[in-house]
């Protein structure tokens, strides 16, 4: 079977090789994808030009060199004592080395595809999807009627974060650049910032709850366009994530012991079969559709992992394998 591996740390267009591998076999809890598609996170272009290293990812080079998280595909084969699935079984969630033709997950991290959506749609979601859900329904226990900004809702936490904020029934603004403005608007943001002309954090409305993918503001600026009782979170950085994490986990700390509104950093998405089957649920109703900007095969995945790390996506980028 063909695989994406990387072997060494640098530029995705360079460093990422499509090689012949063995088909992997499937261990006790785990299960044997056909990969029809895959997606693109930050976290992959972050591995590759050598983040992850600070992290535990290898000094002078990867740990691991299977690529790609996020999957979707079919059952091929199952391992011992998997109960949840079966060959023939169409599935979606994450995986090691989701750049390949084929590759083996846990049954844990999978859920069933909805019937009314395509692999490359479900493939968009997993990490995006269930960093926006956890980041609203259970850091920022949203409620109906309750005003939300998403700032960064062009990319694809932001997208998956506008619907799933709309879903629960919350007054949407979507913070964006002007080229980007529709589509927050088509994807269901009551109102939209654009980022060029105006200074969210200092208008007139005020928000129960921040979702804040972009990170490229001062904890003050945030307090600032919270309501009393209010909650900014931090998902993302737009520059240094280093230097971001360390700054709201220190100063959102700081900044929240006065008075009554919270400044505080997501964290890492937790992927789990339930949130996944909530995110499955809410595809199969149509109330959240992924974003989709652009689509690459399996050999471009340089190419694709390239045009992320600029951080201007719209939406997901998926790679479409079979």
């Amino acid at each position: 079977m063909k695989a994406i591996l990387c072997e060494r740390y640098g530029p995705p267009e360079r460093v990422l090789q499509l090689k012949d591998v063995e088909k992997p076999v499937p261990e006790e809890g785990r299960v044997l994808l056909k990969v029809h598609a895959a997606s693109v996170n930050i976290s992959d272009y972050y591995g590759i030009t050598g983040f992850s290293r600070l992290f535990g990812g290898g000094i002078r080079r990867p740990k691991d060199p299977r690529v790609g998280s996020d999957v979707a595909g079919q059952v091929e084969t199952i391992g011992a004592n998997v109960t949840r699935f079966r060959p023939g079984d169409e599935v979606f969630g994450t995986c090691a080395g989701a750049f390949a033709e084929y590759a083996v997950a846990r049954e844990t991290r999978l859920a069933l595809k909805p019937a009314n959506t395509s692999f490359e749609e479900v493939a968009a979601v997993p990490i995006a999807g269930l960093t926006a859900l956890q980041c609203l329904r259970d850091k920022g226990r949203v409620q109906a009627g309750q005003d939300v900004a998403v700032n960064g809702a062009s990319g694809g936490v932001g997208t998956f974060a506008v619907q799933i904020a709309k879903s629960f029934g919350a007054n949407v603004t979507g913070v964006c650049s002007t080229r980007n403005l529709d589509q927050a608007r088509s994807i269901g943001a009551n109102h939209v910032v654009d980022y060029t002309k105006e200074d969210f954090t200092r208008s007139e409305r005020s928000y129960d709850l921040i979702s804040d993918i972009a990170g490229n503001r001062s904890v003050s600026d945030y307090k600032r366009a919270l309501k009393p009782g209010g909650t900014c979170l931090i998902v993302g950085v737009a520059k240094n994530p280093l230097l971001g994490l360390a700054k709201f986990t220190v100063l959102g700390k700081l900044g929240s012991m006065t008075g009554n509104k919270k400044v505080r950093f997501m964290g890492i998405a937790k992927i789990n079969p339930e949130d996944l089957g909530f995110m499955a649920e809410l595809l199969s109703t149509g109330k959240v559709k992924p974003v989709i900007e652009k689509q690459y095969g399996l050999s471009e995945v340089g190419q694709a992992l390239q045009y992320i790390g600029g951080k201007h996506t719209r939406g997901k980028v998926v790679i479409a394998v079979s």
